[in-house]
């Protein structure tokens, strides 16, 4: 190594020695205490030297761009108020169709899925027993008949022979006895007729309500039974349908206060809230809270034309409880959260923000009512908050969407 190398070398060597003098000073002074002052000396001095390049460069670079941010303009609006909750969608009504009789099944009627109406065939069991057992008590009630014509005669004939004394008044009346039964018989024929009607009737099996029918639990040639429990398909009324859903019991006093107003509207949709599937209303609040949960049910009844909503499909409740008057709504976005309060930015005629507190007493997913902070017209910012500070002008972004 020639002499040039070497005094480089130490050259590098003292230039690392007072670059780590001044970045740890505490160090150098506890390993060489005679070098202590040095080093805090070189340690203060580049600190100083920096500290003031900065302060003279923060004023440059906090006036030179101002923040471009979005705003909106709190407005005045009727601001419905909402309790939010899950439900889920279930028939008006269903029905599992079972037979009356026993017998097998001649023919079914329907296809899976289909959409019936009331009355409509749904299967048609064996009917010719029934048809048997009515025609017999047809038979028995004619032969019955004849036979009261006949002691109707007899008794006739009784009545002429008493007078003229050639029966016995004890033949009479056990003439008249027959005639009562005979009468008593003829109703109880009629009533077996009825009976013999009816169990015809029930081999053929009608749809009770209008509605979709499911899937087939019984195929035609089986043999059925009335104390079987297994029907023959369900049918679920869709139009009108119903949704079942929950409420804090603390909402209450306001669910009973809107619905002696009028059945308020029901919003229902998607049950990541995303879609609306349909709007209607509440018809029913069930007598007694859930202890366990805290909760009250409640009914909504909706029309479902379209079909959006299915029975079992978990949807999200909008209940309408009231509506606030000319209320001050700004964006939800526009709402900041302090340590204290709550507070926004309000952009003034100079384009410099300002904090403001204030306080909220509606919110949604979309807008927020001010109480108390803010006033009609007043641009808050809905977008670019972060680092901005009072007394920072700002540019308005036009192009963004401000909202509300």
């Amino acid at each position: 190594m020639g002499f040039r190398g070497f005094a480089g070398a130490v050259a590098l060597v003292v230039a690392a020695a007072l670059g780590y003098c001044a970045y740890a000073p505490d160090n150098i002074e506890k390993w060489i205490p005679a070098a202590g002052g040095l080093a805090h000396s070189l340690h203060d001095a580049l600190a100083g030297g920096t500290n003031a390049r900065t302060s003279a460069q923060a004023p440059a670079n906090v006036n030179s761009r101002a923040a471009s941010v979005s705003v909106a303009a709190a407005k005045r609006a009727d601001y419905p108020i909402y309790i939010d909750g899950l439900g889920q969608a279930q028939a008006y009504n269903a029905v599992t169709v079972r037979t009356r009789v026993d017998g097998q099944i001649e023919k079914i009627a329907f296809d899976e899925g289909q959409m019936v109406k009331a009355g409509d065939l749904i299967a048609r069991i064996d009917p010719r027993p029934f048809r048997a057992a009515l025609d017999q008590a047809k038979a028995k009630q004619a032969q019955d008949e004849a036979n009261l014509a006949n002691a109707k005669l007899d008794l006739q004939r009784y009545a002429t022979l008493v007078k003229q004394s050639f029966a016995t008044q004890q033949q009479f009346d056990t003439q008249n006895a027959l005639v009562t039964q005979l009468i008593a018989s003829i109703a109880a024929d009629a009533a077996a007729i009825d009976a013999a009607q009816v169990q015809l009737d029930y081999a053929t099996i009608d749809a009770p309500i209008s509605g979709r029918v499911g899937f087939r639990l019984v195929d035609e040639g089986n043999i059925v039974s009335a104390a079987q429990q297994t029907g023959i398909v369900t049918i679920a009324q869709l139009q009108p349908i119903a949704v079942i859903f929950t409420a804090p019991q603390d909402d209450l006093p306001r669910i009973r206060d809107a619905m002696t107003a009028g059945a308020p509207q029901v919003l229902v949709s998607a049950s990541d809230g995303a879609r609306l599937l349909a709007a209607g209303k509440l018809t029913v609040i069930d007598n007694q809270v859930d202890p366990t949960t805290g909760t009250i049910r409640l009914k909504a009844e909706f029309a479902n034309e379209d079909g959006a909503l299915w029975p079992g499909l978990a949807v999200s409740t909008r209940l309408m409880v009231g509506l606030e008057k000319d209320a001050l709504v700004v964006p939800i976005e526009a709402i900041q959260r302090g340590p204290d309060s709550l507070y926004v930015y309000v952009v003034g005629d100079d384009d410099r923000v300002s904090t403001r507190p204030v306080t909220v007493s509606h919110q949604d997913e979309k807008n927020a009512v001010v109480a108390k902070g803010l006033y009609d017209g007043d641009r808050v910012v809905t977008l670019g908050q972060y680092g901005l500070q009072p007394g920072v002008a700002v540019s308005i972004d036009a192009s963004a969407k401000t909202g509300s």
